[in-house]
């Protein structure tokens, strides 16, 4: 059974290696990865269900037991993170297969792709902080490549930035890994948690602790988030919509890891720095989505926002605030991925990327309008959508803190959200249309059936946020509660 929890990284590295020999071969390739895709996601789930009747789940690798083999966890926040990145990977490669071009595909984009896959799963399983480094490496190294799909002018410029932040957070991790490994001698998660729980967070720890914020902050874009817009607006808008669900929430995972289950004891110093980044990041955020013109920076100063408003729930640290957060996560993996999708749509119909070159298309394609609506409303929170849980639960918490600054800055960013993407919506669909008849592009099937299905996940979350609340309430727990992990990994042998 345990065994079971290893596949969402072994499978997408497999098949991505076997489909590198089969580079000609395209709809296979299709195929292939689109069923893997499938697959994972029915292990998630299969997987998640498992840990709500048996709890956590361990695997240990070689036979050697925690604290001194490698190993993989599996609890109820990382799997609903696998399953929500396994279905968004599946509908991004849906819209990959209309969108791409066979030259991009034949440049191995889809074993990159799972590749990558490959990398957000194994962070998100790993119970090694070494090993996450290992995962982290190979994310970014898939998505070195996908950024620089096309060879593109301006893709170089911005993937130099990319790669070159991403190359010095990477050697800080490595950093503070010796550092930490040179205290308290384990890099194991849970035993690195009971190590400082029982020696105290003192102030050497907590400047660890806090070289690890400023790694884990640059990867998800919290406060160090120069690199992030001009990054995630150049790729194709397949390669965009992946980057924009998946890449920032890994940083958000590991900081929630950690400050949850190891550096948790001096919150005075690490969670207040945590709040402060999280205030600052919104408000530049909002500067950054009202400035613009480009669509395509708009949807990524948003990122930012959400980057923001998430770390909010960790800042405050709450059973609410951390609930909220996690719902939240949930909701903009599968918003952002629709909303990049349908940014890089109107880009592609139009040959336009600022809102006031484009006007009237929802009379040309009044679905894909409304769509974009809905993706709108999502975002801001309104209710039934996916977002508002969050929205709620995360406004609870700060309110049972007293972190009245950070929840009006909460409240302020949906605003700022709102206006963004209605100024997108009121100056890019409605008005007179640039489109005539005779130049009017078809919208394929290809690409409007991936943006409907984000729009039943957003719209399914919202309206069926009490199926899922039992998930979600025991992730919860078990990050408020870090001996449950604790006792998970090392209680015994699994």
């Amino acid at each position: 059974m345990n065994n079971l929890i290893v596949l969402p990284l072994i499978m997408p590295i497999m098949v991505g290696v076997i489909l590198v020999f089969l580079r000609s071969y395209i709809r296979v390739q299709r195929i292939i990865s689109l069923l893997t895709m499938i697959a994972v996601a029915c292990i998630s789930i299969f997987v998640l269900n498992t840990i709500q009747s048996e709890g956590i789940l361990r695997l240990d690798f070689g036979g050697w037991e925690p604290p001194f083999g490698i190993l993989f966890v599996a609890d109820s926040f990382s799997m609903l993170l696998v399953l929500t990145a396994s279905i968004v990977t599946a509908i991004c490669l849906i819209y990959a297969f209309s969108s791409i071009g066979e030259g991009h595909e034949k440049m191995f984009f889809y074993p990159f792709v799972l590749f990558l896959l490959a990398g957000v799963n194994g962070s998100l399983l790993t119970g090694d902080m070494f090993n996450l480094f290992v995962c982290f490496e190979v994310m970014l190294l898939a998505s070195y490549a996908l950024i620089t799909l096309g060879g593109e002018k301006v893709q170089l410029r911005e993937s130099i930035k990319y790669v070159v932040i991403n190359v010095v957070a990477s050697w800080f991790f490595l950093v503070a890994l010796a550092l930490l490994y040179g205290t308290t001698g384990t890099l194991n998660m849970a035993h690195l948690a009971e190590r400082v729980a029982e020696a105290g967070q003192d102030p050497l720890l907590t400047t660890i602790s806090i070289v690890f914020l400023l790694v884990f902050s640059l990867k998800a874009g919290l406060l160090l988030f120069f690199w992030l817009p001009g990054s995630y607006s150049v790729p194709p808008t397949a390669v965009a919509a992946l980057f924009g669900a998946l890449l920032t929430k890994v940083g958000i995972y590991a900081l929630f890891r950690t400050f949850t289950l190891i550096f948790y004891h001096e919150p005075d110093v690490t969670h207040s720095l945590i709040g402060v980044m999280a205030g600052i990041t919104i408000v530049a955020g909002c500067m950054g989505a009202i400035a613009f013109k480009d669509v395509r920076q708009i949807v990524a100063y948003n990122v930012v926002i959400a980057v923001g408003f998430i770390l909010i729930g960790l800042a405050v640290a709450t059973p609410a605030s951390i609930e909220g957060s996690i719902y939240y996560i949930i909701h903009d993996m599968i918003a952002k991925a629709m909303l990049f999708l349908l940014v890089g749509t109107m880009i592609l119909l139009t040959g336009k990327n600022k809102i006031d070159e484009i006007s009237g298309l929802i009379r040309n394609y009044p679905l894909f309008g409304w769509l974009f609506f809905i993706v709108t409303l999502s975002l801001t929170g309104i209710p039934p959508l996916s977002g508002f849980v969050g929205k709620i639960l995360v406004g609870q918490g700060t309110v049972e803190a007293g972190s009245y600054i950070l929840l009006a800055l909460a409240f302020i960013s949906s605003l700022v959200v709102l206006y963004s993407l209605l100024r997108i919506f009121l100056n890019s669909f409605f008005g007179e249309t640039i489109i005539s008849l005779g130049e009017e592009i078809p919208l394929k099937k290809g690409l409007l059936v991936p943006i409907v299905l984000l729009a039943i996940g957003t719209v399914s979350l919202g309206l069926g946020a009490e199926f899922i609340s039992a998930y979600v309430g025991d992730a919860a727990n078990t990050l408020v509660n870090p001996v449950i992990y604790i006792e998970a990994v090392l209680g015994g042998e699994k």
